[in-house]
């Protein structure tokens, strides 16, 4: 029996490669679904690879108030609830020492992961009812600390700190809140961190520090992540909230 069954999940962040390998995920076990992402194209290029009548699409600034109360309306209006809310959007911010670190970085990096998930939950709750689900996608880096991962750490920390909080408020009326922390990813997204991080180990190869410091001696890929969201978005982790999920291949073990 397929776990998602007539539920109605939106996906931020839904054209990157979790985000889609998510969506498709859901859409395979019986959900609706709507992802949601910075540029029309991107979503217009992941629908056409996913090919389902059970997928809508909303172009949206995941940390503009009005823009995330439009597509939460947009599932609501199509499929009359939202049954999941998986908070996937993301950005990585820049990589340096503490002194030259800009300043604005750290208000665009809390504003989409923190500030975006904020927003979400805050529109998508009132739409939501026993049984519910919200992942917060959080990542190893908010379970330690990187020299000059300023931005990205601070953020993924702060996630936490909501998750749970928001957890308690909500676990009354049946809905479950977790964050979800993967390891390095092979995608563009970790790519681009890997060869940001390089200078700061003189120039190295980032990406074979990282497969040597994964027990399992790999990135993990996106369609392994999707299957942690699937869990936590159905009801086999219906006694789970509160609580930090990680993916990571033995990174932080």
């Amino acid at each position: 029996m397929a776990l998602l069954t007539d539920k109605v999940c939106i996906v931020t962040g839904g054209a990157g490669s979790i985000g889609l390998a998510s969506a498709r995920l859901f859409l395979e076990q019986g959900a609706k679904v709507l992802i949601v992402d910075l540029q029309e194209e991107a979503l217009a290029k992941a629908a056409a690879a996913i090919g389902s009548e059970n997928l809508i699409t909303k172009a949206a600034d995941v940390g503009d108030a009005a823009q995330t109360k439009a597509y939460v309306a947009a599932a609501v209006e199509r499929w009359g609830k939202v049954d999941v809310l998986f908070c996937n959007a993301g950005n990585s911010g820049p990589i340096g020492g503490i002194e030259d670190y800009p300043e604005e970085a750290m208000d665009a990096v809390y504003r989409v992961h923190v500030r975006g998930s904020f927003l979400g939950a805050k529109h998508a709750i009132p739409h939501m009812g026993d049984g519910s689900s919200i992942i917060i996608m959080s990542s190893v880096a908010g379970l330690g600390g990187s020299p000059g991962v300023y931005a990205y750490a601070t953020a993924k920390h702060a996630q936490v700190g909501f998750m749970r909080s928001l957890a308690k408020e909500v676990a009354a009326r049946g809905i479950r809140v977790n964050s979800l922390h993967p390891g390095p990813i092979d995608n563009s997204f970790q790519t681009a961190i890997e060869d940001a991080f390089s200078p700061l180990i003189g120039g190295g190869d980032a990406t074979a520090l990282m497969n040597s410091m994964i027990p399992m001696g790999r990135h993990g890929k996106a369609e392994e992540i999707a299957q942690a969201a699937l869990f936590l978005s159905s009801s086999m982790s219906s006694f789970m909230t509160g609580s930090i999920m990680v993916a990571d291949g033995g990174f932080t073990a």
